[in-house]
């Protein structure tokens, strides 16, 4: 429903993207969908397909009707301001390849949003995740597995991705790994013994061959582990725990970075380790910690 000229131009912008920022495949899924969503509703806002001209002339009224329609389609205001992100930045590199005015489209304002903190696990919780991920299993290794890949989640602060990019040329487990994060941006993360520990032993159980070149974490037919699976373990294990919904393998990271700073440990320090390109990413965790500061302090001081 989109014209020739913006489908030509949406993939030259993602191909820019790809090229010289090196995002990750879901990023640069993410900026295509908002795209085309955005170009398709201006194709229905206007009667008909939009060529780059008409595109580079939308005013303010036209973004007006676009975030307005959105939010009647239930269109969460966090969903939406990162869509007009996706679509300020097309913009942008619209105005730099083709010279036109994107003022209208800058100048629209995100909606207001309250901004959610990370919700980690105790430090008793995350202990017993660990503890208890294995029996989700009733083979051996994979257990085994599960407990290795968790343990990594949470002994050294990655994403799943970054766990699961691991591969036989990583093992036996240094001191310290290099991982190369989002946006490629490369950090040194400290192996803790535990970690080291869990991979060993799930190494010694594995029954697949754990080349240099094949990924270290396998799914029951041998092949790379499929981060669903990550997800779907972890929800079986809350389940049993009786923990909310927040945990999930991703908040184990969070878990990570929470009790490290809860410790004395230094924020600029955190973020290196969890390799945020931004400090006022990190500073999040100083909210939960002085959130959760308070809440003991509600509970617990004589006169609240």
């Amino acid at each position: 429903m989109i014209s020739a000229a913006a489908s030509d131009a949406v993939a030259r912008f993602l191909a820019h993207k790809s090229a010289l920022q090196a995002i990750s495949e879901n990023t640069v899924t993410a900026y295509q969908t908002d795209l085309i969503e955005f170009l398709t509703f201006m194709t229905l806002h206007k009667g008909e397909p939009q060529g780059l001209a008409p595109l580079m002339e939308l005013g303010v009224p036209d973004m007006r009707s676009w975030m307005a329609s959105a939010r009647s389609g239930g269109i969460a205001p966090r969903s939406l301001a990162r869509k007009l992100s996706s679509v300020k930045s097309f913009y942008r590199w619209l105005a730099d390849k083709e010279g036109c005015d994107p003022t209208a489209v800058l100048a629209t304002r995100a909606p207001k949003f309250q901004a959610k903190l990370p919700r980690p696990l105790s430090e008793d919780a995350a202990k017993d995740v660990i503890e208890t991920v294995e029996f989700q299993s009733q083979e051996d290794w994979v257990g085994a597995r599960d407990i290795a890949v968790v343990t990594m989640l949470y002994g050294c602060g990655l994403r799943i991705s970054e766990a699961l990019g691991l591969t036989g040329a990583d093992v036996p487990l240094p001191n310290a790994l290099r991982i190369v994060g989002k946006g490629g941006k490369e950090r040194v993360v400290p192996v803790i013994d535990a970690a080291r520990d869990a991979v060993a032993r799930y190494i010694r159980l594995c029954p697949h061959t754990l080349s240099e070149d094949l990924p270290l974490f396998r799914g029951v037919r041998g092949r790379a582990l499929n981060p669903r699976q990550v997800q779907k373990v972890m929800q079986q294990t809350r389940q049993q725990l009786g923990l909310p919904a927040s945990a999930t393998p991703h908040a184990m990271r969070h878990s990570f970075a929470t009790h490290l700073l809860s410790a004395g440990g230094d924020l600029r320090a955190i973020q290196e380790l969890l390799g945020h390109a931004s400090l006022s990413t990190t500073q999040a965790y100083t909210q939960v910690d002085a959130a959760r500061l308070m809440e003991v302090y509600n509970k617990t001081h004589p006169k609240a």
